[in-house]
């Protein structure tokens, strides 16, 4: 079997946890995904099978849709609901400045970037200070869609490796309480069974420029 299975990753699974889970359901030990999910994040991952995995890298450049729940007024030591959170009250203004076009931006301390050749998490986790590089990623949307109280919904059409968590802190006070990554290119959630697995000539033939199988 040489193809990619559309999964929604439910909060708290690891996406190492659901190439497992793959990897068992189909009885092939070459299993692979093309790109994370946090932990508290749910969503669309694309789980290579097969072949498939040696074409891991077409998939990782597509471009990414997430819905997030920012909440306002309050910080997060790690962009997100699993940190130490700090209660400020100060609100960014509403409509917020939502940046597009190119952004730079600085992945959290808690995040899967490798700084000194290991990941930044596990260095922060040990309580160590970690200097994460800044980057350059593109923001093609990035959408308030309501506003209620200390919660906003926001919609964010972004580049590969684009943190959402950093985008929402760079709001103000804000952190990302939610996030569900909803499509992956021309990969949506609305197929993601978990089960039924897409060709790898047929999944190339979606992309932008298909390359060569």
């Amino acid at each position: 079997m040489d193809g990619i299975i559309l999964v929604d990753k439910p909060a708290g699974k690891t996406s190492h946890d659901l190439v497992a889970a793959i990897r068992r359901q189909v009885g092939i030990r070459r299993v692979g995904h093309a790109g994370t999910l946090d932990p508290f994040a749910t969503g669309l991952v694309i789980v290579l099978v097969g072949r498939a995995t040696r074409a891991q890298r077409f998939f990782m450049v597509l471009p990414k849709v997430y819905r997030a729940t920012a909440r306002l007024g309050a910080v997060s030591s790690t962009g997100d609901p699993e940190g130490e959170i700090e209660e400020t009250g100060v609100v960014p203004p509403d409509p917020p400045q939502l940046p597009t076009g190119r952004v730079r931006q600085r992945p959290p301390a808690y995040s899967a970037v490798k700084v000194g050749g290991e990941r930044a998490y596990r260095r922060a986790r040990r309580g160590e200070a970690v200097d994460v590089p800044e980057r350059e990623v593109t923001v093609y949307r990035f959408e308030q869609l309501a506003r209620r109280g200390d919660r906003a919904e926001l919609e964010i059409e972004c580049s590969a490796g684009t943190y959402v968590r950093s985008l929402v802190a760079d709001l103000g006070d804000a952190y990302c309480e939610g996030l569900r990554r909803t499509a992956i290119g021309p990969f949506g959630l609305e197929a993601a069974d978990g089960r039924t697995p897409i060709p790898l000539d047929e999944a190339l033939a979606r992309l932008p420029e298909p390359p060569p199988a």
